[in-house]
């Protein structure tokens, strides 16, 4: 969905993405001219077998990773021309990533782990605090600000880590298999934490997922398959 004035700044398009790899003598295309745009506040699932680039998508939408081809937009920003120190401001700034396995710190407490984003960004440890403390309040954490990842459960931490992506309120959330390692129940939590914030927010959401359920929960769904996108 679209939320007023955010819409144009949360905007994602994306148009003849090609990425390759070298696998000895090989080139190995995982993506072979792939074209998707997303309207602000939209939340999209990419599905599709294991192995057929899903991962490699979401990392260049994000910039994570660069296309040998094509070009990635987000909010009119192309990241194309963007440096490497640029690109990592703009990622720092506008996107929030979420993995299936959480990468938390693991000798930081939940409430230091969200802080990080904002301190990098250049906020203030104590403007930090303050946003870090309300978003994992939101998430249900408000209990747990100081525990550390180990002392958390995977439903805890994961939660953190969607904290962590939405905490500077980016214009695009990138999540890669966010319930892959859950239980069904915690998985569902996860989820409708996603839809909450979207429909809150309105951060665009883009989600890789093997979860027919999750997959639901999306505006729409597209299937990746021989390195190209189809509505499914």
């Amino acid at each position: 969905m679209s939320v007023g004035g955010v819409a144009e700044r949360n905007h994602v398009e994306a148009r003849g993405l090609v990425k390759e790899y070298t696998d000895g003598p090989r080139t190995v295309r995982v993506l072979a001219g792939v074209d998707l745009s997303i309207a602000g506040g939209e939340t999209v699932a990419i599905v599709g077998e294991s192995g057929v680039g899903k991962s490699t998508l979401l990392h260049v939408l994000g910039g994570l990773d660069r296309p040998n081809q094509g070009t990635v937009s987000v909010g009119g920003i192309d990241l194309g021309p963007l440096r490497d120190r640029e690109l990592a401001r703009f990622r720092s700034e506008s996107i929030g990533f979420v993995f299936q396995f959480h990468h938390l710190l693991p000798d930081f407490t939940a409430l230091e782990n969200v802080m990080m984003p904002c301190l990098i960004a250049g906020d203030t440890p104590s403007v930090a605090r303050e946003r870090a403390s309300a978003i994992l309040e939101r998430v249900g954490l408000a209990e747990r600000l100081l525990h550390r990842p180990g002392e958390l459960s995977g439903g805890e931490q994961q939660r953190v880590a969607v904290a962590r992506a939405v905490v500077r309120r980016p214009a695009l959330v990138l999540a890669d298999e966010p319930t892959g390692n859950l239980d069904p129940d915690t998985g569902a939590e996860v989820e409708r934490l996603l839809v909450e914030l979207n429909r809150e927010a309105g951060i665009t959401c883009v989600v890789v997922t093997h979860s027919p359920r999750l997959a639901g929960a999306m505006d729409r769904t597209m299937r990746l398959t021989h390195g190209h996108l189809e509505a499914s």
